[in-house]
C-alpha cells in the first residue's frame, strides 16, 4: 500500500506572512521583474543586430564581387571612374551600370569589387589606368578600425555581459528581497493581514492534536500580552520547533498559533535560502529578521529547517560552505534577541535526528514539540473539519470512517475527505454518502483500480496468493482483522489483503511481530504450497518482512544473541551497519534469517493443515473478485473478531 503524499510547501511561492489587519499584501514577485530584465536583454541584442545590419551596409551593400577580366574589359571600355586598392583587392566605380556577369535580367552594378591575379602585370594595369584617366586612390595593406567599429566590436558585448549578470542576479534573488535581490531594488518581504477571503486561520481549524495546542497556548499567550511575562521576569523560550511525520499539521500550528495572536506572520521554507553564491542566504535571513522586528512582536515561521540545520561533522565544504553560513546567521539572528522584542522563531522539520546540536541548545530552539499522528478521536474531529462544508448524507457514519483509518495523518483525512467529495460529484448525487467515502478509503489505502484482463491461471495464482494472506492474517493469535481481499488489480498490485487494527496501537509484542511476518509470508507460502513454485509476486511482502525482522533484532532487542541493546539505525538515519561491529553485524543477520525462516515454516504447515479453508476462499475470489470482511471469515469459516461481530 503506498500512502498518499501530503502536500507540501512550494519553493516557488516567495515570502508569505498573516496576522495584520488590513487586508491581503502580495510578495514581490520574481519572476515578473525577471521578465522585465529578459525583456531589457532583448532589446539590446536587437539593438546589436541593427548596428550590425547598419555597419554592414555601409561598409559593403550594393558591392558587386566580378572576374578580374570583367574588370579588365570595362577598363578597355572606358567605363571605369575610380578604382582605389588595398593589397591584391581592387574596388572601383563605374560610369554607368554595366550588366552583372551570369545574372538575371535586369541584374546591373555600379560598384564592383575585385582580386588582382599574382601573374596580372602591374605595369601595364597601371600604363592603361592613368590612359584612361581613372580618379586611383590606395589604402595601406593593414589599416585599424574605426572608432564607430571600436566602439560596436568592444563595448556592445561587454554591456550585453553585464545585462545577462543582472538577470541572472535578479533571478537568484527569488523574489525574496535578501542578497542580490536586495542590493538590486528588491522590496523586502512585507507582512500581510488576513488570509485569502478574509478568514484567519486560528486553533479552531486545528483538531487532533489538543496536547500540542497546549504547549503552543504559551506562545500565544506571551505574544497577546508580553508585559505580564516581563513583569515576573519570564522568558518566551526564542524558537519552538515542530517536529514530526509529514501531513501532521506542523505548518498550519504555526498559522494557527499567528491567528490566535493576531500578529504579523513570516513564512519561508529553508530550501529558499540555499542559492549558489556564497552569502545570499545569510543575507535573505538578517533582512527577514529585520523586517519581522520592525512589526513586533511577530512569527517567525521557517519549514523544513533540517535543509540548512544538518549536524555539522566536518563532511561538508567547510566555513564557506553557503548552507553552514545561512544555519549560522540563524543561529545568531536568535542570540540576538533580547527577550523582549517579541519575535518568536517557529520551525518544523521531519528528520529532528539529523539537526545540528546548536540549533536544539537552551536559548535557541530550546522547547521542541512532537507532533504525531492523530488518535481515533482526534480523526474523527479531522474528519469534522473537513467536511462541514460538505452536504454529508444522514448515513455517513464519522466515527466508524475514523476507527477504519489507523495512522492517518490529518493531510491524508483532508485527501479521503476530498477523494469522497470527488466520487460523490462524479456520480451526480447531491450530497457525500457513506458509500462515497466507503470507495475513496479503498482507493486510498490499496490504490485504484486498473482495467488489466489477467489470464485465468495468473488469476487463480493471484487468488491463493491473497488468500494465504487472508487465511493466515485469521488465523494466528492477536493478529490484525482482515478487511477486504481481492484480486482486482489496485495500483502496482494485481491483488490486495488489506488488514487494520481495531484500536490504535502505540506498543507491539514480540508474538504480533511475528505474525504479521507470518501474514506478510502467507501469499508466498501458499504458491508453494498449490502451485510447489513461488513467484515475483512476493516482492513487496519480502521488503516488509526485512525491515520488521531486522528492527526486532537490531532495534527492538528481540533476540538472544544480539542481547537488548540498538545495534542498528532507525530507517533512514545513518547507513546500514555504521554503528556495529563487523562480528555483530553477522549475528544481526543471522539472527533476521532464523525468524523468517521460523516464520516461513510456521505459515506454510498452517496453510497445509487448514488447505481446505484455503481453497474456499480461493474458489470465492475467483468467483466474486473481492470479499469484504464478513463475507472472508464467512467463507473461511473463523469466528470473527469482536469488533468485526459488531459491525
Amino acid at each position: 500500500m503506498t500512502d498518499p503524499v501530503p502536500p507540501r510547501h512550494d519553493p516557488r511561492q516567495d515570502w508569505r506572512t498573516e496576522g495584520v489587519p488590513g487586508g491581503p499584501h502580495p510578495a514581490p514577485d520574481g519572476w515578473r521583474s525577471g521578465r522585465g530584465c529578459l525583456v531589457q536583454l532583448i532589446v539590446l541584442l536587437v539593438v546589436y543586430a541593427a548596428f550590425g545590419l547598419l555597419y554592414s551596409n555601409v561598409r559593403g551593400d550594393g558591392t558587386t564581387s566580378v572576374d578580374y577580366t570583367v574588370f579588365t574589359r570595362q577598363l578597355d571600355a572606358g567605363n571605369v571612374e575610380s578604382v582605389y586598392s588595398r593589397g591584391s583587392e581592387i574596388q572601383g566605380t563605374l560610369k554607368r551600370s554595366a550588366e552583372v556577369p551570369g545574372g538575371g535580367k535586369g541584374d546591373t552594378y555600379t560598384h564592383f569589387k575585385t582580386y588582382k591575379p599574382a601573374f596580372a602585370d602591374d605595369a601595364q594595369l597601371w600604363e592603361e589606368i592613368t590612359r584612361r584617366n581613372v580618379a586611383v586612390a590606395a589604402e595601406p595593406l593593414t589599416q585599424g578600425p574605426g572608432l564607430g567599429e571600436t566602439l560596436l566590436v568592444s563595448l556592445l558585448p561587454t554591456v550585453l555581459l553585464i545585462a545577462v549578470w543582472l538577470f541572472v542576479a535578479r533571478r537568484m534573488g527569488g523574489g525574496t528581497g535578501g542578497g542580490l535581490g536586495g542590493v538590486l531594488g528588491r522590496k523586502p518581504p512585507k507582512p500581510v493581514g488576513l488570509e485569502p477571503g478574509g478568514k484567519r486561520t486560528t486553533f479552531a481549524d486545528v483538531a487532533g492534536i489538543d496536547e500540542v495546542e497546549g504547549e503552543l497556548n504559551d506562545v500565544v499567550a506571551f505574544l497577546k500580552n508580553p508585559g505580564a511575562y516581563r513583569r515576573l521576569g519570564a522568558k518566551m523560550p526564542r524558537g519552538v520547533l515542530l517536529a514530526g511525520p509529514p501531513g501532521t499539521g506542523k505548518t498550519l500550528l504555526a498559522r494557527a498559533v499567528a491567528g490566535e495572536a493576531g500578529v504579523p506572520f513570516f513564512s519561508a521554507s529553508a530550501s529558499e535560502f540555499v542559492e549558489m553564491i556564497v552569502g545570499v542566504g545569510a543575507s535573505r535571513v538578517r533582512e527577514l529578521f529585520a523586517e519581522a522586528r520592525k512589526v513586533a512582536p511577530s512569527i517567525v515561521f521557517i519549514d523544513e529547517i533540517d535543509t540548512i540545520g544538518r549536524s555539522r561533522d566536518g563532511s561538508g565544504l567547510g566555513g564557506h560552505d553557503e548552507r553552514e553560513q545561512t544555519l549560522n546567521q540563524i543561529l545568531t539572528e536568535m542570540d540576538g534577541f533580547s527577550g523582549s522584542e517579541g519575535v518568536v522563531v517557529v520551525a518544523a522539520t521531519n528528520r529532528v535526528d539529523v539537526l545540528d546540536a546548536a540549533l536544539t541548545r537552551p536559548g535557541r530552539f530550546d522547547r521542541v514539540v512532537s507532533v504525531v499522528p492523530p488518535d481515533r478521536g482526534g480523526r474523527e474531529a479531522i474528519l469534522r473539519i473537513h467536511t462541514r462544508a460538505m452536504p454529508l448524507a444522514a448515513d455517513v457514519d464519522l466515527p466508524r470512517i475514523a476507527a477504519s483509518t489507523p495512522g492517518m495523518t490529518g493531510a491524508e483525512l483532508a485527501n479521503l475527505a476530498n477523494e469522497a467529495a470527488l466520487l460523490a460529484v462524479k456520480h451526480g448525487q447531491e450530497r457525500v454518502t457513506q458509500q462515497n467515502f466507503s470507495e475513496a478509503l479503498e482507493k486510498v489505502q490499496l490504490g485504484a483500480e486498473r482495467p488489466l484482463v489477467m489470464p485465468e491461471e495468473e488469476r487463480r495464482r493471484t487468488a491463493y496468493h491473497e488468500s494465504g494472506h487472508a487465511l493466515l492474517g485469521m488465523l494466528q493469535p492477536g493478529a490484525d482483522p482482515v478487511r477486504k481481499i481481492t484480486i482486482v488489480p489496485r495500483g502496482r498490485a494485481l491483488g490486495v489483503t488489506l488488514s487494520t487494527p481495531d484500536a490504535d496501537k502505540y506498543a507491539y509484542s514480540e508474538e504480533y511481530l511475528r505474525g504479521r511476518i507470518i501474514g506478510a509470508l502467507g501469499g508466498m507460502a501458499a504458491e508453494d504450497v498449490v502451485f510447489g513454485v513461488v513467484t515475483t509476486g512476493a516482492e513487496n511482502d519480502l521488503e516488509q518482512v526485512t525491515r520488521i525482522a531486522r528492527s526486532m533484532v537490531g532495534r527492538w532487542g528481540m533476540s538472544e544473541k544480539v542481547g537488548r541493546l540498538s545495534a542498528l539505525p532507525a530507517d533512514g538515519q545513518q547507513p546500514y551497519g555504521q554503528s556495529a561491529a563487523p562480528r555483530t553485524l553477522d549475528v544481526i543477520d543471522a539472527e533476521m534469517r532464523r525468524i523468517v525462516e521460523e516464520c516461513y515454516e510456521e505459515a506454510r504447515s498452517t496453510l497445509i493443515g487448514h488447505r481446505g479453508q484455503l481453497d474456499a476462499l480461493a474458489l470465492a475470489l475467483l468467483e466474486h473478485e473481492t470479499l469484504d470482511e464478513p463475507d472472508a471469515y464467512r467463507v473461511a469459516g473463523v469466528p470473527p473478531t469482536s469488533a468485526a461481530s459488531e459491525r
